[in-house]
């Protein structure tokens, strides 16, 4: 059945957002900008700052949610469902592992490139499927095993082509390594993230929006006040500041208005985030939450197409080679291969044993709550 015009303004607005969440914050760490201190310009090195304006973002989801209900009650028949009520505590232990797992994405980004940050986030499937077995009582299926060995193959090959072109773009190639090991690393806080979430909170029919604000809520509120004793604890060379603290806020805040295109570049990242969020729970709701894992991975070519064509990064083939093995694997995790499969009768009988399990399984990667990404 075709798209209505609708359902492909949510696509385009999805795919859209989520490559500049993205794409915005990598812009905003290759600005050079005077700090407090001297008049030596350095890069926006501010990971911490960045995760709270992303958190921001989210944040506005709860207003957003509050707005169209308000909106919905107005009209002679309501049809928006609230959701039962729920203690918002529910969402600190998922927010504090959004949270951390963010802030060290963000961390990350600054370490290596657009294209490889977003292309490595594909690790969550593989933790969050063998979480998944562990917590939730899942039973994968043949094809999210094989899903999940493909992805790990693709990941080694990503991981390759950052090694062998390291030295040849603008970041050394132990950042990179550290990097790309920052951004796995992340992938398994957040896939803890998604199992609590599907465990104790998604059972309490939360609203999407409501859920999504919440969590940005407690990221917004605890990561703005530990700025203050990062502002003190000391981190050597890891704190890419003069006072090699840490966080500089401060710092921050000076080169923002030394160079205030670093703003545009920060509100970019709280409002695509905003957007994405939204667009991506009306996909799941209006299309569906395959549609959604397939423009999640097509904003991946997005990332790496605008990085070649800005220069960000220099072309290698086995980022090519990487991204489709990556994508194959996630394909048969979510069994984006079925519909093809489908069409062959010795299929048929066996598709139909195993869609109760892909239910469960869109839910816990699709109808739950959007990928912040950073």
């Amino acid at each position: 059945m075709a798209w209505t015009k609708y359902q492909l303004f949510l696509a385009g607005l999805m795919l859209i957002t989520g490559s500049l969440n993205t794409l915005s914050a990598k812009w905003a760490d290759l600005f050079s900008a005077a700090g407090c201190h001297d008049t030596t310009e350095r890069n926006f090195s501010h990971p911490f700052l960045q995760a709270v304006c992303m958190f921001l973002g989210e944040l506005s989801c709860l207003a957003v949610f509050h707005i169209l209900l308000c909106y919905d009650r107005r009209r002679p028949e309501p049809t928006m469902e609230p959701g039962q009520s729920f203690n918002p505590l529910l969402f600190l232990p998922p927010a504090l592992c959004d949270m951390t797992g963010t802030s060290i994405m963000y961390v990350a980004l600054n370490m290596t490139s657009a294209s490889s940050f977003q292309m490595l986030r594909g690790a969550v499937i593989i933790f969050t499927g063998l979480l998944s077995v562990a917590f939730l009582g899942r039973r994968l299926l043949v094809s999210q095993w094989l899903g999940i060995a493909i992805t790990i193959i693709g990941l080694v090959v990503v991981g390759l082509a950052d090694f062998t072109s390291g030295n040849k773009d603008e970041h050394k190639l132990s950042e990179v390594i550290t990097g790309d090991l920052l951004i796995i690393m992340a992938q398994i806080i957040v896939s803890v993230q998604m199992v609590l979430e599907e465990k104790f909170v998604y059972k309490h029919n939360v609203h999407p929006l409501k859920a999504v604000g919440t969590e940005g809520f407690f990221g917004f509120v605890i990561l703005s006040l530990l700025l203050i004793p990062m502002f003190y604890i000391p981190a050597g060379n890891f704190g890419n500041n003069p006072r090699q603290v840490l966080e500089d806020a401060l710092d921050a805040f000076c080169q923002i208005g030394h160079k205030p295109l670093i703003l545009v570049a920060l509100l970019g990242n709280t409002v695509s985030i905003a957007f994405f969020n939204f667009a991506g729970i009306s996909v799941t709701k209006e299309i569906s939450a395959t549609t959604r894992m397939v423009l999640d991975s097509l904003r991946t070519l997005v990332i790496w197409v605008v990085s070649l064509a800005l220069r960000w990064e220099q072309f290698h083939v086995l980022q090519i080679l990487g991204f489709v093995i990556l994508l194959t694997g996630t394909a048969l995790y979510n069994g984006l291969h079925k519909p093809l499969m489908a069409k062959l009768p010795c299929w048929a009988g066996a598709h139909s044993a195993e869609m109760g399990d892909s239910a469960e399984r869109e839910r816990l990667l699709g109808g739950g709550r959007p990928e912040e990404e950073s």
